[in-house]
């Protein structure tokens, strides 16, 4: 087990397109106690209302929507590539019949606010949600987005107040 330091939101490294669009991240909210995790490419970082922000996109099916709803806090975690069949797995499969973290071998953790991550991140981002907003498709200006939402199943958009970063040493 590798330590942590914690480094201020604009030390964070990386390009996050690159990170988020490429490398992937897992978000999670819940407790330690009751948790679900998923796998995301969809998202952003940034700053809104003079505070450090990530943009979370989640489908209103996918089980870990409903833990967002009913949690204000949630992580992100970033994964060095050797985690990427991980990340597949927990892109691919419901935690309402399987306990992901489990299944990859990954060792979940209490963070600061409240919410879990994972001993074998690189990269983790505690949020708190501050704006959650679901996507219109009215205000989709380029209609090939659509293509995206053949069920109609639009994301909701959580915007989270970055209250900690954490890179491993």
């Amino acid at each position: 087990m590798k330590a942590f330091r914690e480094i201020k939101p604009v030390d964070i490294p990386g390009n996050p397109v690159h990170r988020i669009g490429q490398e992937w991240m897992l978000v999670t909210a819940g407790t330690p106690e009751h948790f679900n995790t998923m796998t995301a490419s969809w998202g952003a970082m940034g700053e809104l209302w003079f505070n450090p922000v990530c943009f979370c996109f989640v489908r209103p099916q996918r089980y870990t929507y409903e833990f967002m709803q009913r949690n204000e806090a949630f992580t992100l975690s970033f994964f060095d590539e050797r985690y990427r069949p991980q990340l597949n797995f927990c892109g691919s499969r419901s935690g309402r019949e399987t306990d992901k973290a489990m299944e990859c071998g990954f060792t979940p953790c209490k963070a600061a606010n409240g919410s879990v991550y994972f001993d074998e991140a690189s990269l983790v981002i505690e949020c708190r949600t501050i704006y959650f907003h679901d996507i219109d498709p009215a205000n989709i200006l380029d209609p090939s987005i659509l293509k995206h939402y053949p069920q109609r199943d639009f994301h909701r958009m959580f915007v989270g107040e970055i209250t900690r970063a954490m890179e491993k040493v």
